[in-house]
């Protein structure tokens, strides 16, 4: 049994080139090439052009005047508004981002389970929620209860703006990772489970062993998109008064200080970073979860390689 390594030459020639023509559409040209340059640099002029014009405008009405911006050189203001806003921000994403993977999880595979009378309503619960705007479920989640029950508030403390903005994230969200867990699985070829199924392997084992390990790094990508989505619509939490990041840096800091324009512009500096950093966390995430299969493979090709037994080579 011989085990075939390939040469540069094979790789090279295996690997897709840039103008290799894709299924849509053809490789561009010399001619669309510098046509599609020429765009872009006219984009990035007027885009630049707009920022100047931007800027100049706030700059003509003292927007980037020292006093206005002085504030934030404080250290109480970070300590007592913005630092606090960001903590609560943040322990509302993350509240709301695990019950949003477990309701994913839970109805994803409900979806996808042979059985109607689990997959019908999986699947009506998940296109319920996803079709009703947040700020709705925001506001349902805190004045809801109340109104259906009356005896409500006084067996059970009112429902606070964080849980009422953490209930209307997990639902909307949960419900879009749902749909996200059940397409990746889908992606999967039916030659995987086949083969699971053919060696005696459980529907059980095949999702938890075979599917659900290769469709996490597909679903990656799109799961840490989502929960950056969930992250930035914590803002909506400044609507039912939740002392988060932005209600703390656009309320309470420009309402004392009378710097609204500065103001937004550190909150948004804020959330920009907190988002890079989930975006690479999610790069590297993806690439370990790649580098730990091809070690894998590596590993059975290597067990696969191992010289035959005596008398088995001319087999």
């Amino acid at each position: 049994m011989t085990l075939s390594v390939d040469t540069p030459s094979d790789a090279s020639a295996r690997r897709p080139t840039k103008n290799k023509p894709s299924v849509l559409f053809d490789a561009p040209g010399p001619r669309a090439r510098l046509r599609n340059n020429i765009v872009t640099l006219v984009a990035v002029v007027v885009l630049l052009f707009i920022a100047y014009l931007i800027i100049a405008r706030l700059d003509q009405q003292h927007q980037f005047d020292g006093k206005l911006w002085k504030p934030f050189t404080e250290k109480i203001v970070w300590t007592k508004q913005i630092l606090p806003g960001l903590g609560g921000t943040l322990k509302a994403a993350g509240v709301a981002a695990v019950f949003a993977l477990i309701f994913g999880v839970i109805f994803g595979l409900g979806r996808l389970s042979e059985h109607k009378w689990i997959s019908v309503p999986a699947g009506a619960v998940v296109e319920f929620f996803r079709a009703i705007p947040l700020l709705i479920m925001i506001f349902f989640a805190m004045a809801g209860p109340p109104a259906i029950m009356d005896a409500f508030d006084r067996v059970l403390p009112p429902v606070s703006a964080f849980l009422a903005l953490v209930i209307g994230l997990t639902l909307y969200n949960g419900s879009v990772l749902a749909e996200i867990f059940r397409s990746g699985i889908n992606s999967i070829p039916k030659g995987q489970s086949e083969a699971g199924y053919s060696i005696g392997m459980r529907k059980g084992g095949v999702m938890l062993r075979i599917l659900v390990p290769q469709a996490v790094t597909a679903m990656m990508p799109a799961v840490v998109s989502q929960l950056v989505v969930l992250l930035k619509d914590t803002a909506l939490g400044y609507i039912v008064a939740y002392n988060d990041l932005l209600n703390n840096g656009l309320r309470l800091v420009s309402g004392n200080f009378g710097n609204t324009i500065p103001s937004i512009i550190v909150v948004a500096v804020i959330y920009i970073i907190i988002n890079i950093a989930l975006g690479l966390l999610a790069t590297w995430l993806e690439k370990r979860s790649r580098r730990s299969r091809k070690s894998s493979a590596r590993t059975l090709t290597t067990a696969a390689g191992a010289p035959p037994a005596v008398g088995m080579d001319s087999i």
